[in-house]
């Protein structure tokens, strides 16, 4: 599992080790990793000798790191260049850069565009500006300097610690960014790097221990590797039947909105649940027949089921009458339920953490507002693409449930603060009916993995995964096959636009693929 924290928790690792005088040690470790990492990307396209640098210096630690890396890449016949961004830059490492060879250019007293140009000449950029204990974005001719360099497009541009401008903790971002091809990261990855809008910026993220690792504390968030996924997904025995493997309510659809139901029921079907049970009115249910003949249509009254799915695609007040049936059977049983679209605005006051919201950005927004979440001021479909993670967590506190906000990182928050991050998808899965597919295999998996779930010696403990945080750990299963079901499908085409449907149908493959691994790795 990849673990990610704050900034101020690797700073607090680093204190023990700094007061002991190890903190020259830590930074050598860092800028050695870092120069490392330019290498692979020098070599990449060209022959290391001859190759040029140009670090962009701030005057903290940060800074410090890049100068000290240049100097390493200097000495191994690399042409250096460090535009320093202040009056001041870190002493060592400017003493070392400056033995080394390098050559010193000054913003203050120069031109930010002629300096860009400078920049964008070199193989590599080494953006040194800002560090994890940076407050707000870059400013000044440093800003300006930046946003040049940005539209001139660099060839190649390493960040240190963090691209200049995005906030460590949040992912939240400061405009001008200097966007990133590869971010080199230190002690621990940091939080804003695996949430959007930052992970947006860091490009591919290398992490480079320094020593202090055993000293963090409980990551802020977490992502799940292929093995975790695994290692999590139900699997049915020799002695399994239908009914042991999970059966699923689904209430979705509309006569306005077949496909909606059609997608969800045929994507559970195929995610591994024993049976599916429909609801809803006829005229959905021949198609949802018709696509998927292995599930029920459940006219009145539903038989047993394990988990609930509620809402893609229902619409009237029939459809919504069902889903507050549902929701009321869920309660009183306390079943799992995810609920999608439609359903989000038929909520209880509180939800129980097995209940999975699966809200997009806008349904987030609404969702908030009618909560009054937020305090007075209305939050926006903008404002939750902004701080992403903020409002996710917000919107797990107030509701009471688990919550995943869809998106090129798909996050999910648990009500304890747990956050899982899952970012395997491709752009071209922002299509119509993708969120029906996502919920169908989460209501497959909820239903697959309720009775595991509260296992002491089962896969979920053997990740750490407390109790009451593996309903978000479920729903981190879910977005991870849904996007790598995305992707896998879109490989098909050469990496070309496919339909929900094209999601769909990678869905066993993916599941397959997963098993097969788990299976290897315990031959």
């Amino acid at each position: 599992m990849i673990s990610a924290f704050t900034g101020q928790q690797i700073r607090n690792a680093e204190q023990p080790l700094l007061d002991s005088g190890e903190g020259a040690v830590l930074m050598q470790r860092a800028a050695y990793g870092l120069a490392q990492e330019v290498v692979r990307e020098v070599r990449k396209r060209r022959k290391l000798t001859g190759a040029s640098v140009t670090v962009l210096a701030g005057k903290g630690n940060n800074g410090g790191d890049g100068l000290f890396a240049a100097s390493m890449l200097a000495r191994r016949g690399m042409r250096t260049t460090a535009v320093l961004a202040a009056d001041a830059a870190h002493p060592e490492g400017l003493a070392a850069f400056e033995a080394a060879g390098g050559r010193v250019l000054h913003l203050e007293s120069g031109d930010p565009e002629e300096l860009a140009v400078v920049a964008a000449g070199s193989d590599v950029v080494i953006d040194a500006l800002l560090g994890t204990g940076a407050r707000g974005g870059l400013r000044g001719a440093a800003a300006e300097l930046v946003a040049c360099l940005q539209e001139l497009g660099p060839a190649c541009v390493v960040a240190c610690d963090v691209p200049s401008g995005v906030d460590a903790n949040s992912g939240e971002v400061h405009w001008p960014v200097l966007e990133a091809d590869v971010t080199v990261t230190f002690g621990g990855i940091k939080a804003g790097l695996l949430a959007d809008p930052g992970e947006d910026c860091a490009g591919r993220v290398v992490l480079v221990d320094i020593g202090i690792e055993h000293l963090l504390a409980a990551p802020e968030l977490r992502r799940l590797t292929a093995k975790d996924a695994a290692l999590l997904l139900p699997r049915p025995t020799r002695r399994s039947q239908k009914y042991s493997r999970g059966v699923l309510g689904v209430v979705a659809g509309s006569e306005r909105y077949v496909g909606a139901a059609e997608l969800c029921v045929h994507a559970a079907a195929v995610s591994g649940v024993g049976m599916v049970r429909y609801q809803g009115p006829e005229a959905a249910a021949r198609q949802v027949l018709a696509r998927t003949p292995e599930s029920l249509w459940e006219s009145d009254e539903p038989g047993r089921v394990q988990a609930w799915l509620i809402g893609p695609g229902v619409d009237g007040n029939e459809q919504q009458d069902r889903a507050r049936k549902a929701f009321r059977s869920a309660l009183d049983a306390g079943l799992p339920v995810v609920v999608d679209a439609g359903a989000l605005s038929l909520l209880p006051e509180r939800c129980p953490a097995n209940w999975i919201l699966t809200p997009h950005a806008g349904e987030l927004a609404t969702l908030l507002g009618s909560l009054h979440a937020a305090g007075e001021v209305a939050v926006t479909r903008e404002d939750v693409e902004s701080r992403p993670l903020h409002f996710v967590r917000l919107a797990a506190q107030q509701t009471g449930a688990t919550v995943l906000l869809k998106g090129a990182s798909t996050l999910v928050a648990s009500p304890s603060g747990v956050v899982f991050s899952q970012s395997e998808g491709t752009p071209w899965m922002a299509t119509a009916g993708s969120g029906d597919v996502l919920a169908g295999v989460l209501g497959s998996l909820m239903a697959q993995s309720a009775e595991a779930l509260t296992d002491d010696d089962g896969a979920y403990a053997a990740l750490g995964l407390a109790v009451e945080d593996r309903w978000a750990a479920v729903a981190a299963v879910a977005a991870t096959v849904h996007g790598r079901a995305g992707t896998a499908a879109s490989r098909v085409f050469d990496g070309g636009p496919l339909t929900a449907s094209a999601i769909m149908g990678a869905v066993p493959h993916v599941l397959g693929s997963l098993s097969a691994e788990c299976d290897s790795r315990k031959r």
